[in-house]
């Protein structure tokens, strides 16, 4: 029988490279979002609201019934640019509700199926946001909160065969980095050149990784972080160059 893997947030971007690398590794993809999917890399779709995590989960709950979700990756997200001296608790609540406390609750939703099919993954997709970021003091906090729940977790269900990791991206070219870097502008061109590899990774980058934790070969790793990020977790760096001369980067495809 297909495995079932739920996707938060895996309308486009990197919840589409997401949901299109785990189809294509065989499992029956659930997309869950406030927004259908711009792509046709899904087997089902359920429309929900992930601010309010409670009844997300009920209303996932109720689309999939008594079948097993063994694959859960936490994907959906929110950000928000204010200063630390100027963003409202409010608006902290919101970030933290989407990015963070959505992943227990769904969490505690599949672990029941997780435990009677005795195996699980469940991966979050933090950020390198986690490590600071100037203008993020809501969107690191609530993506580095995701670093004690997933230790935790790998701790308390490790034994049951289920393992619990991130994954954490640094720049990728999606549509929202796009609008924020256009090609072509210095801040684009100081972006990709300052990456240690010298470019901007794509969605697929991450689907790759995830791909990875989520697979039966992932059995003996849990409570970790993997940022894919291109070494900006480590820091920039100054090439002097707008372009990488090795063969990986000209072989990325093209983004659209």
């Amino acid at each position: 029988m297909t495995q079932l893997a739920l996707v938060t947030g895996g309308s486009r971007n990197i919840g589409e490279g997401i949901a299109r690398r785990l189809r294509a590794d065989g499992f029956a993809v659930i997309i869950a979002s406030r927004t259908p999917p711009e792509h046709g890399d899904f087997d089902e779709y359920i429309e929900t609201d992930l601010a309010e995590p409670e009844q997300a989960a009920r209303d996932i709950a109720d689309a999939i019934g008594t079948r097993a979700v063994t694959r859960l990756v936490h994907n959906a997200a929110i950000a928000n640019t204010d200063l630390a001296a100027n963003v409202s608790i409010a608006e902290m609540e919101r970030l933290y509700a989407v990015n963070t406390f959505s992943l227990v609750a769904l969490a505690q939703m599949v672990i029941p199926g997780m435990v009677r099919e005795r195996i699980g993954r469940i991966v979050a997709i933090g950020s390198r946001a986690a490590l600071g970021k100037a203008r993020r003091v809501a969107y690191a906090g609530s993506k580095s909160a995701l670093s004690g729940i997933i230790r935790t977790m790998a701790l308390e269900l490790g034994g049951d065969g289920i393992t619990v990791n991130s994954v954490a991206p640094g720049p990728i070219e999606t549509s929202l980095f796009r609008e924020s870097n256009p090609p072509g502008s210095r801040d684009y061109q100081n972006l990709t050149s300052g990456m240690p590899v010298g470019f901007v990774g794509l969605p697929e980058d991450v689907a790759h990784a995830v791909s990875f934790l989520v697979s039966d070969g992932a059995r003996y790793v849990t409570g970790q972080t993997l940022y894919v990020c291109g070494g900006a977790s480590i820091g920039f760096v100054d090439k002097r160059s707008d372009e990488a001369g090795h063969r990986f980067s000209k072989d990325l495809p093209q983004f659209v």
